[in-house]
């Protein structure tokens, strides 16, 4: 085989290669809705805070939720729009669990913060909401993309055999050119 040629070692290494972009721009996909959803609940947060009164972690749940609808609609329609949608009550049912998961997460360490040490000032309470956005984004990010936003198997399927008649054209031309 020439140097030009397609090896049996280069598929693998080239299904591994798209599987690692797919996951990257999914990733950057989640952090720009994320992003927005992090924006969304710390403005709603610091809104209810300053305006209502209410305590710190009621503001917080309040904003959580209020982020968490904002996030379904962008994971939905734009992050994971590719994804299977047969299933739409059992998709809004496991994303509200593990979205209730979620701000059990980023909220406990605000409690903790706040009524475990004392630390309720309102920077130290944005400081702290932050955090806990940021372990509660890790739990969210792993189970919507596990269990919520399933992949459709049929397309990536197909993507594969297509990708695989593709190499396999590819290396018959090349093949043949070789032969000439």
């Amino acid at each position: 085989m020439g140097s030009g040629s397609t090896s049996l070692q280069d598929r693998p290494q080239a299904a591994v290669r798209r599987k690692f972009d797919r996951l990257l721009r999914e990733i950057a996909k989640f952090g720009a809705v994320g992003g927005a959803g992090l924006l969304v609940n710390l403005l709603v947060f610091n809104l209810v805070r300053n305006v209502t009164g209410l305590q710190v972690v009621r503001a917080s749940i309040i904003a959580t939720v209020v982020a968490i609808a904002f996030n379904y609609i962008g994971f939905r329609y734009f992050t994971y729009r590719d994804r299977d949608k047969s299933g739409r009550t059992r998709e809004m049912t496991l994303f509200l669990v593990f979205s209730a998961a979620g701000l059990v997460i980023e909220n406990g360490v605000l409690f903790l913060a706040t009524y475990g040490f004392g630390w309720d000032s309102p920077l130290q309470s944005n400081v702290f909401k932050f955090l806990g956005i940021g372990l509660g984004t890790l739990f969210r990010f792993w189970s919507y993309r596990s269990w919520v936003f399933k992949a459709m198997p049929a397309a990536s399927a197909v993507a594969g055999a297509e990708s695989i008649l593709h190499e396999a054209e590819n290396q018959r031309r090349h093949d043949e050119h070789v032969n000439r």
